[in-house]
C-alpha cells in the first residue's frame, strides 16, 4: 500500500531542511567573520537558540532567518520569537552555559537573514533582553 504525505508534512520537511541550509550558510559566515561556534541548534524545555557564537568576550545569540527578501526576514523575528529565544538564553546561561557566560563582557542578540544568492545579512544588537549581566551578580 503506497502512503502519501500531506502537503503540510511535505512543506514541513522543506521548511525543515531550508531552514538547516541557512543555519549552515550563518554559522559559515560567522567563522569567516571571525567568530567560534559554541552550538548549533541548542535545545531547552523553553526554546531553541539557532547559533551560539561568540567572538573576544562577547557572548552572542544568533536567530537565523532564510526568505526570499531581506525585510520578511527581519519581520519574522517578532517579540513572541524574541522572548522564545531570551528565555533559551536565560537556560543557557543557568545551565551548560553558565562559565562562558561568567567570561563574557557582554550578552548579544543578533540575526542573520539568508536570502538566496546574496551575502548573509548580519544584523548585531537586534534587540536587547534584561540579560544585562551587570544587574545579575550571578552571571
Amino acid at each position: 500500500m503506497i502512503q502519501h504525505r500531506s502537503a503540510r508534512a511535505v512543506s514541513g520537511q522543506g521548511a525543515e531542511r531550508s531552514g538547516r541550509r541557512a543555519e549552515a550558510i550563518a554559522s559559515w559566515w560567522l567563522r569567516l567573520s571571525g567568530y567560534r561556534v559554541l552550538a548549533r541548534r541548542y535545545r531547552s524545555p523553553v526554546g531553541e537558540i539557532d547559533i551560539i557564537a561568540c567572538k573576544r568576550r562577547a557572548l552572542v545569540f544568533v536567530e537565523v532567518k532564510r526568505r526570499g527578501q531581506e525585510g520578511d526576514g527581519l519581520a519574522a523575528v517578532d517579540p513572541a520569537n524574541r522572548r522564545r529565544v531570551t528565555r533559551a538564553a536565560t537556560h543557557f546561561l543557568a545551565g551548560p552555559g553558565s562559565a562562558v557566560g561568567r567570561a563574557a563582557e557582554t550578552i548579544r542578540f543578533d540575526i542573520i537573514v539568508v536570502v538566496p544568492w546574496r551575502r548573509p545579512r548580519h544584523i548585531r544588537n537586534a534587540w536587547i533582553a534584561g540579560l544585562d549581566r551587570t544587574a545579575d551578580a550571578g552571571w
